[in-house]
């Protein structure tokens, strides 16, 4: 078989098949295979008029059609299929060739299989695509971790497939190994908790506002028409304003009040521990996901007593549905703050060297989390590189300023109302953590002291100390000496 694609793609299920099909739409020449060959046929046969494909019914065909550097991208479930189809693959490439991997892996694992392929002189790949099945077909945020080399051959190619933004990519080399696939994950993690906090306000206006699916849906429009423009605002005003056909019902009451997930907020969690990243609005989001499909224990818990329910005046109604908006935008900007400070943990510990701004730049079109105000989050990172914190911005923290008072309000009705909001309240409560001056964990290192003899610092000086609780007068001793 001649060498005439410029680049691969195995595994043709939904995300697979709309990226070879987005490439050849834009104007590259695209080797396609699937493991069941069947799919391949299928796949020209229903979408073959749309660009160049080379079919390939076997790996050897599939590799010998890629024109060298061969680019292969593997589009198939994360984990040990992803392994399988390296080795199937890998002893047909030479050097130079390249492995990419746009599936939902565990960076871990993409840190691992770069380390093993580069002894072997095969350039991988991880890459994060956010967008979904619409954003790979019409253009998907496009996150590539590996080496520059890598990036300077397959990189153009990403980026002129990717979703574009005041005429700019949204794709840019992440850094190298793991970070693109690091980054994805994040980005889900945040995506958890955004949809969690859109949740959340949904529920107090509906169950504290009074206001009806449809009326939110109207609020939520108005709400996307400013600070809070973003396509996660904008499809919830679809979902609220949608009725069921079958039922007459708001289609929001006929879906079962149990949320799924495919592992990578938990993913991001278990990953903050490691880092010591104090995720905890992502981390409420993804719990809340998992009390919500525990049917047994909610309904062990159901017959307890909770708040008590206020009904309000359209002018309190009103007054509290700007308040919503303001604890929501607030929020938002804690859990946005709260991953790029993870990557940021990430980035010195593995030795990444991540454009936080950049980062920014490229969700701002394509992926699920793309909003307005990345741009801002852009900006700030461009302005200052070293920026520690979005409310370090001026304009952020005017903003988190002025939404205090109905910010905090909010979290205490929903509480007097007994309406749950761990997302809204964590946020709150990490901003009120970071900004105290004194914590109880003085407290804590006393206590750790006493029954570990773990140590403590001091206020007043330098050294590790230990009190020796169980001895008259309980004498401190110095352990760093």
């Amino acid at each position: 078989m001649e060498a005439s694609a410029q680049i691969g793609v195995t595994g043709l299920a939904v995300m697979g098949r709309n990226l070879a099909r987005n490439f050849a739409r834009n104007g590259y020449t695209v080797a396609v295979h699937n493991r069941t060959p069947r799919r391949t046929r299928d796949m020209i046969q229903e979408f073959g008029q749309e660009g160049a494909f080379v079919p390939a019914e076997s790996p050897a065909a599939f590799v010998a059609a890629l024109e060298r550097p061969r680019r292969l991208l593997i589009m198939v479930k994360a984990g040990p299929a992803t392994d399988e189809v390296i080795e199937e693959f890998a002893p047909l490439l030479a050097a130079g060739d390249m492995i990419i991997d746009g599936g939902n892996a565990h960076f871990a694992d993409t840190r691992r299989r770069e380390r093993a392929l580069r002894e072997r002189g095969i350039h991988f790949v991880g890459t994060g695509v956010s967008g979904g099945e619409e954003g790979a077909l019409h253009g998907p945020s496009v996150m590539p971790g590996g080496s520059a080399e890598s990036y300077a051959v397959l990189g153009p190619m990403l980026e002129r497939i990717s979703a574009h933004v005041d005429g700019e990519p949204c794709c840019t080399h992440i850094g190298t190994d793991g970070a693109g696939h690091f980054v994805k994950m994040v980005h889900n993690g945040i995506e958890y908790a955004d949809m969690q906090l859109i949740a959340e306000a949904y529920h107090l206006l509906r169950e504290v506002g009074g206001r009806t699916p449809a009326e939110i849906a109207a609020t939520f429009r108005r709400w996307n028409e400013g600070r809070l423009d973003s396509y996660l605002i904008e499809i919830t005003a679809e979902v609220l304003a949608h009725t069921d056909p079958g039922t007459g019902k708001p289609f929001v009451d006929i879906v079962q009040d149990a949320a799924e997930q495919k592992g990578t907020g938990r993913w991001t969690v278990q990953t903050a521990l490691d880092l010591g990243s104090p995720v905890t609005a992502i981390a409420q989001a993804t719990f809340a996901r998992v009390a919500s499909a525990r049917t047994e224990l909610r309904a062990a818990y159901r017959p307890l007593p909770g708040g008590v329910r206020q009904k309000l005046s359209p002018d309190e109604a009103e007054r509290f549905t700007r308040d919503v908006e303001q604890a929501l935008y607030a929020s938002k900007v804690i859990a946005y703050d709260q991953g790029w400070t993870m990557i940021r943990d990430a980035a010195a510990e593995y030795g990444w060297d991540i454009d936080l701004g950049a980062v920014a730049k490229i969700w701002r079109g394509g992926c699920i989390i793309r909003a307005a105000f990345l741009d801002r989050i852009r900006a700030a990172h461009a302005a200052n590189p070293d920026l520690v914190s979005l409310l370090a911005e001026a304009g952020f923290a005017a903003e988190i300023t002025e939404a205090q008072p109905a910010w905090r309000a909010v979290v205490a009705t929903a509480a007097q109302h007994g309406i749950p909001v761990p997302a809204f309240s964590a946020a709150l409560a990490s901003y009120d953590t970071l900004r105290s001056a004194r914590l109880p964990a003085a407290l804590i290192q006393g206590q750790r002291d006493f029954f570990g003899a773990h140590t403590y610092r001091r206020t007043d000086r330098e050294g590790s100390f230990h009190t020796q609780w169980a001895e008259p007068g309980r004498p401190e001793v110095r352990t760093d000496t």
